[in-house]
This record gives C-alpha cells, sequence and structure tokens, in this order.
C-alpha cells in the first residue's frame, strides 16, 4: 500500500481535522481522484505511440483517447483524429502518483519556489499545469522524440472550497508558493 495512504489514515487526517475545525472525522476532505492530461495535438504515429507509452510508464495504467469533436481545416484537423490522452487515477496508484510528484518530479524543475497558488476552481479542486513530462524520475531514457509535451494534473477532492483544498494539499506536502 501507498505510504501516504498510510500515513493520512493514521496522521494527517487528525492534524487537519484540528486545523479546519471538522468535528465529524467523515467531513474531512480527500483526496478522490487525479486526473492527468496531455494534449499532444497532431503528430505522427510513432510519436504519437511514445507519448502514449510515457504516460503509461507515468500513471501505471492504460489511458483513454482523445479525439477531436469537429474538423477545423486551418489546423489540418479532421474530426475523431487523436489528439490527446488521459489517465483518471484513484486508490493505490492515485497516492503513489501524488508522492513521486511532490517528492521527486517537483523538486528537480529548474529554479523551483513552489506551485501557483491561482490552479483552484473554487469548488476544491486544483488543476497544475506542467511544461515537460520528462521531470519525473521513470522519463530520464525514455527516447521518445516528443519530449516537450506537457501534461495538466488535476487534484479532484472532497473539499467543500479553495481553502480546504489548498489545507489538504499542503498537508499531504504540496509545495505551494508563497504564503
Amino acid at each position: 500500500m501507498a505510504n501516504l495512504k498510510e500515513k493520512f489514515k493514521k496522521e494527517l487526517a487528525a492534524q487537519l481535522q484540528e486545523k479546519l475545525g471538522v468535528k465529524n472525522k467523515m467531513l474531512i476532505p480527500r483526496l478522490q481522484k487525479v486526473v492527468i492530461n496531455m494534449g499532444f495535438g497532431i503528430v505522427e504515429k510513432d510519436v504519437q505511440k511514445g507519448i502514449i507509452e510515457d504516460l503509461i510508464k507515468l500513471s501505471g495504467q492504460k489511458p483513454v483517447l482523445c479525439k477531436a469533436r469537429k474538423s477545423i481545416s486551418n489546423f489540418k484537423l479532421r474530426e475523431g483524429m487523436v489528439i490527446g490522452a488521459k489517465v483518471t487515477l484513484r486508490g493505490v496508484r492515485m497516492f503513489e502518483f501524488y508522492e513521486r510528484l511532490v517528492n521527486s518530479a517537483l523538486p528537480r524543475i529548474r529554479d523551483f519556489r513552489g506551485v501557483a497558488s491561482r490552479g483552484f476552481d473554487g469548488r476544491g479542486n486544483y488543476t497544475l499545469g506542467l511544461k515537460e513530462h520528462t521531470i519525473f524520475p521513470e522519463m530520464v531514457d525514455s527516447g521518445n522524440p516528443a519530449a516537450d509535451v506537457g501534461m495538466d494534473i488535476t487534484f479532484v477532492t472532497s473539499a467543500k472550497d479553495n481553502k480546504q483544498a489548498r489545507e489538504l494539499l499542503t498537508i499531504m506536502g504540496m509545495p505551494f508558493a508563497g504564503k
């Protein structure tokens, strides 16, 4: 089982309950799922296959392919073309990915001073954008020609507002910039 999951159950949930002043332990905000989205646009099939393999390495499960809804002639885009991939992580895989992101990947970013606080949506969810997926240790020797593909990572929580979600993510180790 993931170390962070056990630590959350044993220690962090009680700390969060005390910090937020929640009386009922069932109302403590929790991380529900992590969605990883990679939009790579119109690329060659072999490059696309490499990006999808990288996403499989990162997440440990097969991604869902995202296809274009409409044809746009100016972008040479036809309806049904694969332009992205996404993965939804829950349970043990979610906590393992979160732990790798916070402890291994984010510190590898050059001149890293913390993640921005403006990624909250007002309903307790946080989205983080990365310019390269190669910051993860698993991607060092991926051999993928399109290594500059970024990703969006969305953390969906059971928090009611941004304050609770920020406290949850902070107590779980997310390094926010500033305060």
